[in-house]
């Protein structure tokens, strides 16, 4: 972790030198034969064909809005300028964003330019949001870093946030580089078959580490914040707990401290509740209820166990609010999350 003074995005170097529109420009080459995430569908989205994730060629807003249920990094004291894209490549029976994620006759409606996508970053900008947060991009990638090089043009300069569900392709990642400041991923499985089946995707496991691996070595395990505590650049994982540990939080955690490091940033979070086909459907009856509190204090126990040392957790009784323990403390026991309030 370091404090540096607010420097200028690295996307702004890029804008300089020209080098992000070329990067923009191979982005939308990828929608002529769809390959933006890992489902490969081959679309044409330039023709407006639409691809699996339900979307074409412009990008589809459902909100915006200055946000306060981030990380307290990001959110600050005026919130994070949190935008969420509809529509997604993920089809998640327990999807707390359902009716944005898995609507798209609805969200066809949200359909909106590249132009009025970068308005919309320079009015959250206009408000005081200290980032602009991209919730759910994946699909839309090449639609986000359009509208950064639009909104450089008129003179943007806050940070942006990657929201991701991790189902990312690295060719996507590597043209992302230096034009995202900050990673912020979900790392849903540990097991494959349980991205297949709650998820409905191939090869969650695999794809989203190999995405996490790049956002990496982008960024190292380094969290860059500035004089008032506001991150600027750096990589959090988030790990949702789910029931029955469904998630592999343990697997999940051990992955990060041999594969990447044990000071990469972990954001744990308690959130879950049944919720979309979840709650109603009895083929995921593993998922119908909300994580337990002995399940949440052993996945909090599990971050001393294995090493982690930078994050964020969530409290338990109120998931809106998180706070920052000393990872470091090994004399402070994991297994009681009230030691940590």
């Amino acid at each position: 972790m370091t404090n540096e003074p607010p420097g200028k995005p690295s996307y702004l170097t890029l804008y300089e030198t020209g080098e992000l529109e070329r990067r923009v420009e191979a982005l939308e080459e990828l929608l002529a034969r769809c390959t933006v995430c890992p489902r490969d569908c081959l679309n044409n989205r330039l023709e407006n064909q639409i691809a699996a994730c339900y979307s074409g060629r412009l990008p589809v807003v459902s909100s915006y809005t200055p946000h306060f249920g981030e990380e307290p990094a990001l959110v600050g004291t005026r919130g994070a300028g949190n935008i969420f894209f509809g529509n997604c490549n993920l089809r998640c029976v327990y999807c707390q964003n359902y009716q944005i994620s898995q609507t798209h006759k609805t969200q066809i409606k949200n359909e909106i330019s590249h132009e009025r996508l970068s308005e919309i970053m320079l009015e959250l900008a206009s408000r005081g949001c200290h980032n602009i947060n991209f919730v759910s991009p994946t699909h839309f990638a090449p639609q986000m870093a359009r509208a950064i090089l639009l909104a450089a043009e008129q003179g943007f300069q806050l940070p942006v946030v990657y929201n991701t569900n991790a189902y990312d392709s690295v060719e996507v990642l590597r043209l992302l580089d230096s034009v995202v400041d900050i990673y912020l991923p979900d790392l849903k499985y540990a097991d494959a078959d349980a991205g297949y089946t709650y998820s409905k995707v191939q090869n969650y496991t695999e794809h989203a580490r190999r995405a996490i691996t790049e956002m990496y070595h982008q960024t190292g395990d380094e969290l860059v914040f500035d004089s008032s505590g506001l991150l600027r650049r750096g990589l959090v994982i988030r790990l949702l707990v789910l029931p029955n540990d469904l998630a592999g939080v343990r697997e999940s955690l051990e992955w990060i401290r041999d594969t990447l490091s044990p000071r990469v940033a972990i954001s744990l979070m308690a959130q879950y509740y049944a919720t979309n086909r979840a709650a109603t459907d009895d083929r995921y009856t593993l998922l119908s209820r909300r994580i337990t509190e002995s399940e949440w204090l052993r996945a909090v126990a599990l971050l001393g166990e294995i090493g982690l040392e930078e994050g964020w957790l969530q409290e338990y009784d109120s998931a809106a609010h998180y706070y920052r323990p000393d990872f470091t403390n090994r004399e402070v026991p994991f297994n009681d999350i009230r030691d940590f309030q």
